[in-house]
């Protein structure tokens, strides 16, 4: 077998041709893997222990390397002597990892600051803004709450004169007040807050609770100022923009995702295309590519292009703003271009594995980064796997373009797949097929976005005009997205964890050796595509969805409520929001909702509420219910800003609506209770359903006291569907459940929630009472319908083991 040798005009013009059949790849240096591994893992372990916990797994590695090192000088050369090697490299990465890691941890450990936090003291402190403050998602308050990291330099306890206390560790700032928004990282300011522990597994040494606005001091760092004009100048720009658009250029562009629609964010998780709103390597390589093209175009030398490369480069860090995670995916990204342009492309695999190496044992804290992980794995995959999936398939006729467009997404998909997995708990059947349709969209909106920015503040009407341009591949992405969120069997179950990711990582390895073989690769891709196919099948050909006579369907929202109940050809009652856009835009859009004549909002908790914007998605509502009494929450304040114009009706007993051949009527709440284990779960509406042939119980979260104050309605409670009151908690009262004697029981509830629902003791007794009960953790969305033979139930969605 003969190696053919390309002369040293093919490598530099860029058009190798393909490798011939007979000849051997070129395998990459490998040799620095094992050092940046170790460092990674041990890290990992490192961060959820103590100073001196790290310390002696440090020091155990050393142990072991050196009797390693011993061994393999005494031994020969060999396989042998090549295994140990890799384990000795192995080995000096964790000392590596875990040594760093340990000093960052005695640091976040050090007093008196620790007993401070877990006594949840209340400090006064100067502290360092170092990003960019971010909404939080899934609190009580999501649209006033902000989240700031933050790096501690001196601080004093509140109760005491004692002078100030230098540190330099992180903390987390939590904070409703509004002036937190508009701090840039680099900013100093004096804050007083209350201190709490940490949750652990990263470098922060606390939380820091501040009610007050921050007492900045000075200015920031001018770059900051630059970057932040930038971005403002970019989100200006994109202002005419539809909202899932405008809110999605600028996340491509420069990772800025603070106006990102939740439910477009959710369909880029569902279909594996998350890395695009993250700035990462493909970023940098978008931008430092367009450089490399330009000048190859101007026939400049390697050097000129790799200094031209590294300028644009360092401009864009500015944009995007220069902390650890940019300035890692800058280094990762920028790696193999300028390789390339020196005139040395194998450097780029060691020089991933340095600069892993590096980044770890500088900020130990990336090492449980989902985004670090993902830029890693997606360069790797660019670079391991994309060149020799690429010249396979040129070998075969596939011309070059076509060639790299299938082989770099199909890479980098594969080589994230297995930290998805572990993330989401699914893999994505349509991950592949998505990112292959996104590719030609991503750099035409990436460049018009930077380009964008960097005009916004010198011609504010051409920035808006490159910012429509680039609207039109956001929009791309957007309907690639949705589509592969929504299409049937896009998504299969896989177990979730740090062992469903292993477990994928292992699978794909091994399906990688063997694709080596011809008949092998052919057997896989049959077996692939019919597997693809008969799941899709399954689900399509299955119980159709929505069945037909549906009338009501308690959707799978996770731990809240939502539930759509028919009155016409794509219209519905929508009784409650869940706890999330994204999960009840799903339900409504594989319902086929388009129009919602009445939205009901049964009382005013997140779980029932924060999904409004998915309600609303796309669709008209006519009216707005809430309950009959004045709420002073913040949660019942952001429902009705969010109502706007569209009327609000508050119904009292006795109200009634109609809308097609459905009816309800509100039984209560008739008057406001107080002094209850939870009086707005005991103050819900509850709403009595009739429909053709079957009526239908929508009780909130009404709890014992509410449910008994209901039973002198008696008669009106008969319902052949219950939707069991505060997803099925034990908080029942025996005689309300027995005067509804439902033939079916729904309980909306979120998987391995941490409040124990639904109880055990009140499914058996809905059973023993004769009750079917489904469960929407599972069973996924639950219709019931109505039939020529009666009540029928139909599931959709993945059926999971009870645990």
């Amino acid at each position: 077998m003969t190696r053919e040798q390309a002369s040293p005009g093919a490598a530099a013009d860029g058009a190798a041709k393909p490798r011939a059949a007979n000849q051997m790849p070129r395998m990459p240096d490998l040799r620095l893997a094992p050092p940046a591994l170790g460092a990674w893992l041990a890290a990992i372990v490192a961060l959820y222990l103590s100073g001196a916990g790290g310390a002696v797994l440090a020091g155990g590695a050393a142990l072991l390397a050196g009797v390693g090192w011993l061994v393999t000088r005494r031994r020969g050369d060999g396989d042998r002597s090549r295994t140990a090697a890799v384990m000795l490299g192995l080995l000096i990465g964790v000392v590596c990892g875990a040594a760093s890691t340990a000093a960052h941890a005695a640091l976040r450990d050090a007093e008196p600051l620790a007993s401070l936090a877990r006594e949840r003291a209340v400090i006064r402190a100067q502290i360092t803004v170092s990003e960019d403050p971010r909404r939080a998602r899934g609190d009580g308050s999501p649209s006033r709450l902000w989240l700031i990291r933050a790096r501690l330099d001196r601080f004093r306890a509140a109760a005491t004169d004692e002078p100030a206390t230098r540190v330099n560790v992180r903390v987390l700032i939590l904070s409703e007040h509004p002036r937190w928004r508009g701090l840039l990282p680099g900013q100093r300011a004096r804050v007083s807050g209350r201190l709490g522990p940490p949750r652990g597994g990263d470098l922060r040494a606390a939380t820091l609770v501040a009610p007050d606005p921050p007492r900045t001091i000075g200015r920031p760092p001018l770059e900051q100022r630059a970057a932040g004009v930038l971005r403002d100048g970019l989100q200006r720009a994109v202002e005419p923009l539809p909202d899932d658009a405008g809110g999605l250029l600028p996340g491509l562009a420069i990772g800025d995702v603070s106006r990102m629609d939740p439910t477009v964010e959710e369909d880029f998780r569902a279909t594996g295309m998350t890395h695009l709103t993250a700035v990462s390597g493909s970023n940098v390589a978008i931008v430092v590519g367009a450089v490399l093209l330009l000048t190859a175009w101007c026939r400049a030398g390697p050097r000129t292009a790799a200094t031209l490369s590294l300028v644009a480069l360092a401009g864009f860090v500015i944009l995007v703003r220069p902390q650890p995670s940019v300035l890692r995916a800058a280094l990762m990204g920028g790696l193999a271009l300028v390789a390339l342009a020196s005139g040395r492309p194998r450097a780029a695999v060691p020089g991933l594995c340095v600069t892993v190496w590096l980044l770890v044992v500088l900020d130990p804290e990336l090492a449980t980064d989902l985004g670090f992980a993902l830029s890693v794995l997606a360069t790797g995959g660019l670079l391991l796997l994309a060149p020799g999936w690429r010249d396979a398939l040129r070998s075969r006729g596939v011309p070059r373009g076509v060639a790299e467009a299938l082989a770099v997404p199909i890479a980098a998909q594969v080589a994230c797949a297995p930290v998805i997995a572990a993330m989401t708990g699914t893999v994505s059947l349509t991950a592949i097929p998505a990112n292959l349709l996104a590719t030609p969209a991503v750099a035409p909106a990436t460049m018009t976005g930077a380009a964008a920015a960097a005009l916004s503040t010198l011609w504010p009407g051409g920035a808006e005009f490159i910012a429509w341009l680039g609207g039109w591949p956001a929009r791309w992405l957007v309907t690639v997205a949705r589509w592969g969120a929504g299409a049937p069997g896009g998504t299969a179950d896989w177990p979730g964890g740090v062992w469903g990711g292993l477990a994928l990582a292992a699978a794909l390895a091994v399906l990688v050796v063997l694709s080596q073989s011809a008949k092998v690769r052919r057997l896989i891709a049959v077996t692939a595509v019919a597997m693809t196919v008969g799941a899709v099948g399954a689900r399509t050909a299955g119980p159709g969805w929505p069945p037909p006579g549906w009338v009501v369907v308690a959707c799978d929202v996770g731990q809240g409520d939502a539930l759509a109940v028919r009155v016409g050809e794509s219209q519905a009652i929508v009784v409650d929001a869940g706890p999330t856009p994204a999960a009840v835009d799903r339900c409504l859009r594989d319902l086929g909702i388009t129009a919602i004549p009445l939205l009901v909002i049964s009382h005013f908790h997140v779980d029932h509420t924060a999904g409004l914007a998915g309600v609303t998605r796309r669709r008209r509502v006519a009216a707005i219910a809430g309950p009959p009494f004045h709420d002073r929450s913040p949660t019942s304040a952001a429902v009705r800003r969010a109502a706007g114009a569209t009327p609000w009706l508050e119904p009292r007993p006795g109200w009634r609506y109609r809308a097609g051949d459905v009816r309800v009527t509100a039984l209560g709440p008739d008057t406001v209770l107080t002094g209850t284990r939870s009086d707005a779960n005991n103050n819900s509406l509850v709403l009595r359903i009739e429909a053709p042939g079957m009526t239908a119980l929508l009780s909130g979260d009404a709890e014992v006291e509410r449910q008994q104050a209901l039973l002198p309605g008696g008669a009106a409670l008969r319902a052949d569907v219950l939707k069991v009151p505060h997803h099925g908690s034990s908080y029942q009262d025996p005689e309300f459940l027995a005067a509804v004697d439902p033939a079916v029981a729904l309980v909306s509830v979120g998987a391995g929630n941490p409040y124990g629902h639904p109880n055990p003791s009140l499914t058996r007794r809905l059973r023993r009472d004769g009750a079917r009960v489904y469960r929407t953790d599972l069973v996924g969305d639950i219709a019931v319908s109505w039939t020529s033979d009666g009540l029928a139930v139909t599931r959709h969605g993945p059926t999971r083991r009870l645990r």
